[in-house]
C-alpha cells in the first residue's frame, strides 16, 4: 500500500472545537399528505414549533409528493415579488419577516416519502435550493402515477421496488433514509415470519445511507440499533441508526398518543456547519459516533459505554492499555488485523469490557494515537484501511481504532502472523482460513458474494434456499446458525482424532483439527463431539430443530442445537443470538 493512502489516517479528533451538536428532525408531513391531522396548520405554524423544539434541521417528507414544500416556497416567492413591488400589506409584511426569520434560523430541506413495492417507506432528503419540478420528475421516476403527484397519499399502487428507489434517490444527489425501518412500511420487515435475503438486500445495499428507527434510545440486546451494528453475518455493514418525529400534527395530543408531534423525536448530529454538504458528509460517513438521540436536559450519550453495555462482538473489543509488558499492544494489534481480515470494527483503548468498571482512560491520547498510526503502519503487511481518534468517557479520554473491512486480505502482522476474528476471540488463522482470505482477496469467491453481503453457507440438503434476486423466503424453510460450528467429518489416524470443522459464520470448512490445536470454541465442539454426539430419539424436537444446551457467563449466552435434514442430523455448537433468525429465536424463547 502507498505511503499516500496511510496520509488518510491522520488523527482527526471528533471533539474538535469546530464542531456543534446540531438537532434535527428529518421526517416531518405537511397539510401536503393528504393523512395530515391538522388541516388549518400553516407552514409559519409548523417552523415555528420547530424553532420552539429547538430544531436546526427539519424536513418536509410528505407521501409521493412534494406540494407541501413547493407551497411553502411559493407563498415566499410571492411575498418577495409583492415587495419587490413594494406593494407589501402590514400583514404581508409580518409573514415575510416570520418566515425570513425562521428560515435564517432553522435549515428546511425539502423531500419526501416514497411508497416502494409491497409498501415500503423511503425517505428522499434533498438540498434546500433543489428545484421542486426537479423533484417531481424523480417521484414520476419511481413511478408515482401522474394523477397522484400532488395528492400526498401513502397509497399510490404499483411503483418502483426499494432497491431502485434507493439508487435513483442517491443518483440525484439525494440523502437515501429507510423510513420507521423496524415499524410498519419498514425495510428490516419486524414481525414478519419472511424475506430473509431481501431483508439483507434491503437494508445493507450501498445507496442507503440511514435507518430511521424507534428504538434508538433504548438499550438491550434486541434493539435495532444492535441488531444492524455489524455484527450479524449476514448483515456485515454497519449502519447508522437515527428517529425522527413522522409527525403529522403541531403537537402530540396526549401522552400517551402513538400520534407525534413536530420533535418529539429528535437526532442530535455533530456537524461542522448547519448545511445539506455538511449534513450528506456525516450521514453517508461511517463515523456512527457522530449522531445520537436527543434526551433533552438530559446527559448526553456516552459512546463508549454504550459501547461497552453491548459488550464484547466480533466488531467490538476493548483494552485498558497499549503497554509493551504484558502483551497489551500485541493483542491491539492482532485485534486490528482480525478486524480487517473480517468484516472490520472498532477497538476501544483506555477501558475495560466491564461497563460498571470506571475507565482508565489514556493519559497522552495524542501521543498514543501517533503512536499506534507509525506502529500500525510499519508493522502490517499490507496497511489496512484504519482510523484513530478520541472519546470522552465519564471524564477520561478513550483512544477508538476504526477498521475498516479489508479489500487487500489477508492482512499480516510482521509479515507472517494473520489473524480472524470470530464473536468475541481474537485467533491466529489456520491454514484454510488464510486460503479463503486470499481467494476472497482475488476475486475467487461465489458469483453471490459481495463486499456488503457475506455469501450464504453451503446447502445443507434442501433447508438452505436458492440465492439468486431478493424475494421473499419461505418461512417453512429453516436455515442453519450463522455463527458456532459444526463438526462436520471425523477420521482416526494413529490414535488421534482429526476433524473437519464448519464455521458458520462463512460457511468455510477448516480440516485436519485436532482437539490439541483447536481454538477456544472449535476445541469445546470436538470434546463434545468426542464423549457421543446425543442420539436422535434423546433430543426433544420442535419440528426439525432443537436446542440441546445452554450456557450463560455474564451477560454472554452460547447455544448448542440440532437441526434434522432427512436421516442426518446437524449439530451446532457455540451459537450467539447474532447467529439466530427468527425461527431460531421463536425456539430460544420457548426453550428458556
Amino acid at each position: 500500500m502507498s505511503n499516500s493512502r496511510s496520509r488518510k489516517h491522520k488523527p482527526q479528533h471528533s471533539n474538535a472545537p469546530s464542531r456543534q451538536w446540531r438537532r434535527m428532525d428529518l421526517h416531518l408531513h405537511t397539510p401536503g399528505s393528504n393523512d395530515y391531522q391538522e388541516s388549518s396548520v400553516s407552514y409559519l405554524d409548523i417552523l415555528r414549533q420547530a424553532e420552539i423544539r429547538g430544531l436546526d434541521i427539519i424536513a418536509f417528507t410528505d407521501h409521493n409528493t412534494v406540494a407541501g414544500f413547493a407551497t411553502m416556497r411559493k407563498e415566499v416567492e410571492q411575498l418577495l415579488w409583492l415587495e419587490g413591488l413594494n406593494r407589501l400589506d402590514l400583514e404581508e409584511k409580518r409573514r415575510l419577516d416570520e418566515y425570513r426569520r425562521l428560515l435564517d434560523k432553522i435549515l428546511v430541506l425539502p423531500g419526501f416519502e416514497f411508497t416502494a413495492t409491497f409498501g415500503f417507506h423511503i425517505l428522499g432528503i434533498f438540498p434546500q435550493d433543489t428545484p421542486t419540478s426537479f423533484l417531481e420528475h424523480l417521484l414520476l421516476t419511481l413511478r408515482v402515477p401522474l394523477e397522484s403527484l400532488k395528492k400526498g397519499s401513502a397509497t399510490v399502487g404499483a411503483t418502483a421496488d426499494v432497491l431502485t428507489a434507493y439508487r435513483v434517490i442517491h443518483e440525484a444527489g439525494g440523502i437515501v433514509i429507510a423510513a420507521h425501518a423496524n415499524s410498519s412500511n419498514g425495510v428490516a420487515m419486524r414481525g414478519l415470519d419472511f424475506g430473509g435475503q431481501t431483508r439483507i438486500a434491503y437494508t445493507q445495499d450501498p445507496n442507503l445511507h440511514v435507518l430511521e428507527v424507534t428504538d434508538l434510545d433504548k438499550r438491550g440486546r434486541y434493539t435495532t440499533r444492535r441488531f444492524f451494528d455489524g455484527s450479524k453475518p449476514e448483515y456485515p455493514r454497519p449502519m447508522r441508526c437515527i428517529q425522527g418525529s413522522d409527525a403529522h400534527r403541531l403537537i402530540r395530543e396526549n401522552p400517551n398518543s402513538k400520534q407525534l408531534g413536530i420533535g418529539d423525536r429528535v437526532t442530535e448530529i455533530l456537524l461542522r456547519e448547519v448545511s445539506f454538504a455538511a449534513l450528506a458528509e456525516v450521514l453517508k460517513g461511517n463515523d456512527l459516533s457522530l449522531t445520537r438521540p436527543y434526551r433533552g436536559p438530559a446527559t448526553p450519550i456516552d459512546f463508549v459505554q454504550l459501547a461497552r453495555e453491548e459488550g464484547e462482538s466480533i466488531v467490538q473489543s476493548f483494552h485498558t492499555s497499549i503497554a509493551q509488558r504484558g502483551g497489551h499492544l500485541d493483542r491491539v494489534l492482532q485485534d486490528v488485523c482480525a478486524m480487517a481480515n473480517s468484516n472490520g470494527g472498532t477497538i476501544y483503548i483506555g477501558v475495560s469490557a466491564n461497563p460498571k468498571e470506571k475507565p482508565v482512560g489514556v493519559r497522552d491520547h495524542s501521543g498514543v494515537i501517533d503512536r499506534l498510526q507509525n506502529t500500525i503502519s510499519n508493522r502490517f503487511s499490507p496497511e489496512p484501511n484504519f482510523h484513530i481518534d478520541s472519546l470522552p468517557s465519564q471524564g477520561n479520554q478513550i483512544v477508538r481504532i476504526t477498521v475498516q473491512p479489508g479489500q487487500e486480505a489477508p492482512y499480516a502482522i510482521d509479515d507472517n502472523r494473520f489473524y480472524i476474528r470470530d464473536d468475541t476471540e481474537t485467533s491466529l488463522a489456520v491454514r484454510d482460513e488464510i486460503v479463503r482470505l486470499v481467494e476472497r482477496s482475488l476475486g475467487h469467491t461465489a458469483e453471490t458474494e459481495t463486499p456488503e453481503v457475506l455469501p450464504p453457507l453451503p446447502p445443507i440438503g434442501q433447508l438452505q434456499p436458492q440465492i439468486g434476486a431478493p424475494s421473499m423466503v419461505d418461512p417453512t424453510v429453516v436455515e442453519p446458525p450463522r455463527t458456532g460450528v459444526e463438526i462436520v467429518e471425523s477420521e482416526k489416524r494413529q490414535g488421534t482424532y482429526y476433524h473437519t470443522v464448519r464455521d458458520l459464520r462463512n460457511g468455510s470448512l477448516i480440516k485436519n483439527v485436532t482437539r490439541s490445536s483447536a481454538r477456544k470454541l472449535w476445541h469445546y465442539a470436538i470434546t463434545k463431539v468426542e464423549s457421543g454426539t446425543p442420539k436422535p430419539a434423546e433430543i426433544s424436537w420442535q419440528g426439525n430443530i432443537a436446542v440441546m444446551d445452554v450456557r450463560r457467563k455474564n451477560d454472554n449466552v452460547w447455544y448448542d442445537l440440532a437441526m434434522r435434514d432427512g436421516d442426518t442430523v446437524h449439530y451446532f455448537y457455540g451459537v450467539t443470538d447474532s447467529g439466530l433468525n427468527d425461527n431460531w429465536l421463536a425456539l430460544i424463547e420457548k426453550a428458556q
